[in-house]
């Protein structure tokens, strides 16, 4: 469908791949005059669904859609969407997603993205961790119920635990998760949060979708969060050279931000209700792959990438040493299309501008 142009202030890279997922061939005049909630709304992939709806109002004045951005900090929403900031269908409710919702008229779509989502993060404040997962999302999951809406749970590949390597790992693949684990605060938690999604619809018919996310990456990504990807980016920008912490024979697929956008977007939209999806890059690269790719990326000519050859490869949190099967989006259309080399390229030309 052809969508008509409109201004936008955005940085270029972050307008180019909203621009990127408009021209898939979507309805998206689906959204066109809907209500939307998203918590956790200044987090680096909902922002980029934030983002999306903005565009769609502005393109559409007469019938824009109403975005309610649910966050904990005034002033991170402010530093991450100024350019919103005082447009009618731009809506901050400012609170923690565990205290009780507040009164809304009218909603259409809910995403629930309110959650730590790097192991610096959710090993810092574990029951933080749970609270806004489970807490938050019994408190979502109500309104959705409350409103007939639709709701969007961002959960991980942490749900997989630790088992022998599959690959590529199904939405019915399960390995163990430890309770009493370090970082069990975060695969139980998505775990527990999918299992209240699907009740949900089971016992009060609630159309809920699960996007079980992998490692993604883009525009936003915190590059003091402490995982490797971000902090080859951050070296990168810096001008430093890259040293790993172990051999980097560990394989990942990293998904771009862009691509994992139009997923949610996607199950939104036609996700079955009840149900489970990968969102992933169906190849992998291995850790000492993208610190080379990443290194010759750089402005800084001639940046090196160092790694001790004996150290062991670090175990991931999660199973994702296996890609995930997407072949269950795939049948709804979905099919990442930015590979690392260019996604990469992107996320360094974002923060170089930056």
């Amino acid at each position: 469908m052809v969508i008509p142009t409109a201004p936008s202030i955005r940085h270029p890279v972050i307008a180019e791949d909203i621009a990127s997922i408009l021209s898939r061939p979507e309805d998206w005049r689906s959204f066109a005059g809907k209500h939307v909630l998203i918590a956790g709304a200044t987090s680096f992939l909902a922002a980029y669904l934030v983002e999306f709806f903005a565009e769609l109002s502005e393109r559409w004045p007469e019938d824009p859609v109403t975005i309610y951005v649910l966050v904990r900090s005034l002033d991170k929403l402010k530093k991450r969407f100024p350019h919103l900031l005082g447009q009618p269908w731009f809506c901050p409710i400012v609170q923690d997603v565990c205290d009780p919702p507040p009164v809304i008229k009218r909603v259409d779509f809910i995403v629930h993205a309110a959650s730590a989502g790097s192991p610096k993060q959710y090993l810092n404040d574990p029951v933080g961790t749970i609270k806004s997962n489970v807490v938050g999302g019994l408190n979502l999951l109500e309104l959705a119920r409350k409103h007939n809406a639709r709701l969007l749970f961002m959960s991980s590949g942490a749900v997989y635990g630790h088992g022998e390597s599959l690959s590529p790992i199904g939405e019915s693949d399960f390995g163990v998760l430890d309770p009493l684990d370090i970082s069990a605060c975060y695969g139980e938690g998505k775990r527990a949060t999918e299992t209240l999604c699907a009740e949900y619809y089971r016992q009060y018919g609630v159309a809920t979708v699960i996007a079980r996310i992998s490692h993604t990456y883009g525009p936003g990504l915190d590059l003091d969060d402490g995982r490797s990807f971000a902090d080859f980016v951050a070296d990168a920008v810096a001008g430093r050279d890259i040293i790993l912490n172990s051999d980097g024979s560990a394989s990942r697929p990293f998904c771009y931000v862009a691509d994992a956008t139009a997923a949610f977007l996607i199950l939104l939209l036609r996700g079955e209700s009840g149900a489970a999806y990968n969102v992933s890059l169906d190849q992998e690269i291995t850790i000492l792959e993208l610190a080379l790719l990443v290194a010759r990326l750089s402005p800084t000519p001639g940046l090196k990438v160092k790694h001790p050859p004996s150290a062991p490869a670090r175990q991931s949190l999660f199973r994702s040493c296996g890609h995930c099967d997407i072949s269950k989006l795939e049948k709804l259309g979905w099919r990442p299309t930015i590979m690392p080399a260019e996604g990469f390229e992107r996320t360094l030309r974002y923060f170089i501008d930056n």
